[in-house]
């Protein structure tokens, strides 16, 4: 973490200087604002915590509610939403909290006596090392509040305006703020009253029954798999002894338990199988009393008994799989028409539970989304850029919907309808790197270049999210994770993977360096807001010899750059590999050097030789067109 560059900081360090809006922030909602955010779930409170690295821009996030969220439903906290906390400062804190996954137990009949359960397997949650950071369960309350935290703590101040509900909008072919949206005041003085605000982009996270989708004329459209699930989070006295491992629970006599525990260390969440819905489509089964949904946990977990004294929260739902045909309110993309209203998480995408997935999803529509706004409203790039979230966001939410699909049915069967016993621990162990968030893969696009010199840098691929590994930094040889050092500040990174020449004389690496400083179409030299390019660029250079190898006097100044108001030099981003871990061998980085663009949403835009430079350069001028 750095600061004092702007001066002595005595307080807390993650409370950033106000700047901007965040200077004199107003306490009621203005009449007009750049970006208006319909909802604090975590789809929306990401996004106001990346926006709050924008302080010039007025970002407003109003909430039905009359403040904070006390009993989230979501808790599945899955690896790639940590390794996003990590960017926004508090990875740490929540997995401290949190329980952690290690490893899934399952429990079938047993053989021997088939009323009776027994364990069969034990399959480590992350067998193949695929992340460094954990899976964790943690309330979403605790989540939003950790956002809320970042957004409020960022130079922008943004705070959730609370007890407004969206109530419709409209938008107008021109105009500064051509969104105009229409509110109820649902608390306070104002209670009852109707409010207009006008904005230029309006995004809707406002859960499955969003308004925001409806005034935009999308329509969930899928299927459910009529079959019902009572959901609990209890405490209980039980002799089960896997209580506070998660487990896959299937029983010949009563179906399946989906049981995770949860943080505190005696909370455990159960979903419990409760059968087929009738044809008819009547709806009896979401009556379900929660005494009913005990009784059929207990008859599953024979011989095993479950006595719960407390039920913090319970629910019934039936499995149901939905999807818009857009995220936008752009009916025909080949119109060329830009949009102004988004929608995001489960206004846009609903599942079943049990994979973990909405909340984690959701998140990173909202991160994907957040930095492209911020970007296009402060004039550093094209307004076509926002483009690219629907299409991105879109291929990720329907292939979440194909594997729930597949998940949900498997755990809604019975043990003798597999075909081979051991069939759902397979998929589980398969699968995995689906559900911990890492197979999404950007398409080539405006922000996503093409997979034409992938071989330089095999380990970090063109559309998927940076994957950290170890180096040394060399002004005081600390072991660090590369991927670890970068903030959700919204900026672009530029990782120069250096080539064998040493810091002194021509290389490579120092011909980009010079180029970087240089020349008129480097992208630092662009015509960027503020003036500096440190503001919108993280250059780090990571040299092949160990850091005690590195003489970083002699390294080119771009990577050591003047910061702050007093022209601090930073010295730290400049990195030699670690003592056990080359990352030139780990990540499979050619010798002859590297450059791997990364986004600020922590995806790979890009790798390519360090003498590319007309790659590099039309890459930012056509985003920054």
């Amino acid at each position: 973490m750095q600061f004092h560059h702007h001066g002595y900081v005595s307080g807390d360090p993650r409370i950033q200087s106000p700047r901007g809006e965040g200077l004199d922030r107003p306490e009621t909602l203005p009449d007009e604002v750049d970006v208006l955010i319909v909802g604090t779930g975590p789809a929306g409170m990401i996004m106001a915590a990346q926006l709050s690295q924008f302080p010039h821009l007025r970002t407003r996030i109003i909430e039905r509610r009359p403040g904070r969220l006390e009993i989230g439903h979501a808790d599945g906290i899955q690896a790639r939403s940590v390794e996003t906390f990590q960017a926004f400062g508090f990875a740490d804190r929540i997995t401290a909290e949190a329980y952690r996954i290690t490893e899934m137990a399952f429990w079938k009949p047993d053989p021997d006596r088939p009323e009776h359960i027994v364990r069969t397997a034990r399959t480590p949650d992350d067998p193949t090392g695929i992340s460094e950071f954990p899976h964790l369960i943690v309330n979403q309350a605790r989540v939003l509040d950790y956002l809320a935290e970042s957004a409020s703590n960022g130079p922008a101040r943004i705070r959730p305006d609370f007890g407004i509900a969206f109530e419709d909008l409209e938008v107008a072919d021109d105009g500064d703020y051509p969104v105009s949206v229409s509110l109820r005041m649902e608390a306070g003085s104002e209670k009852g009253q109707q409010r207009t605000v006008r904005a230029k982009y309006v995004v809707g996270c406002d859960g499955a029954r969003s308004g925001v989708r409806r005034a935009i004329g999308c329509t969930l459209a899928g299927d459910q798999a009529n079959h019902a699930w009572g959901v609990m989070d209890v405490l209980a006295r039980t002799d089960f002894p896997d209580i506070r491992t998660k487990c896959a629970i299937q029983s010949h006599a009563g179906g399946s338990i989906l049981l995770i525990p949860r943080e505190g260390g005696h909370l455990f969440r159960m979903y419990v199988d409760l059968g087929e819905v009738p044809a008819d489509g009547s709806n009896a089964v979401r009556n379900t009393p929660i005494e009913q949904i005990i009784a059929k946990a207990n008859e599953i977990l024979a011989p095993y008994t479950l006595d719960v004294r407390n039920v913090a929260w319970h629910s019934v739902y039936e499995v149901g799989h939905r999807l818009t045909d857009r995220f936008d309110d752009v009916e025909h993309p080949a119109s060329g028409q830009l949009p102004r209203v988004f929608i995001t998480g489960d206004a846009c995408h609903t599942h079943s539970a049990k994979a973990g997935q909405g909340m984690n999803v959701s998140m990173q529509d909202g991160f994907n989304l957040g930095w492209k706004l911020g970007y296009v409203l402060s004039g550093c790039s094209t307004a076509r850029l926002l483009s690219t979230y629907s299409a991105e966001r879109q291929v990720v939410a329907r292939n979440l919907i194909a594997f729930d699909k597949e998940w949900s049915t498997m755990m809604a069967k019975r043990p003798e309808e597999f075909e081979d016993p051991g069939e759902l621990e397979a998929f589980y162990t398969r699968t995995i790197e689906f559900p911990a968030g890492f197979m999404t893969e950007y398409e080539p696009s405006l922000i996503t270049h093409d997979t034409a010199h992938q071989a330089r840098a095999t380990g970090f691929p063109v559309g998927k999210r940076f994957k950290s590994a170890m180096v040394s930094r060399v002004c005081d040889g600390n072991p660090l994770h590369l991927g670890h050092q970068a903030q959700a500040d919204g900026r672009w990174r530029l990782y120069v993977f250096a080539d064998a020449a040493a810091q002194t004389g021509d290389s490579a690496t120092r011909r980009l360096a010079e180029w970087l400083t240089q020349s008129a179409d480097s992208p630092l030299n662009a015509n960027l807001p503020g003036g500096a390019w440190v503001d919108w660029f993280d250059i780090k250079v990571i040299y092949q010899q160990r850091h005690e190898d590195v003489a970083i006097q002699d390294v080119p100044d771009v990577f050591t750059p003047e910061v702050g108001p007093f022209a601090l030099i930073d010295l730290e981003n400049v990195y030699g590999v670690a003592p056990d871990e080359d990352i030139f061998e780990t990540r499979g980085i050619d010798r002859e050097g590297a450059v791997v663009v990364v986004r600020p949403d922590q995806y790979v835009a890009d790798v390519l030789p360090l003498a590319e430079v007309d790659r590099l350069a039309a890459f930012f001028q056509r985003l920054m067109a």
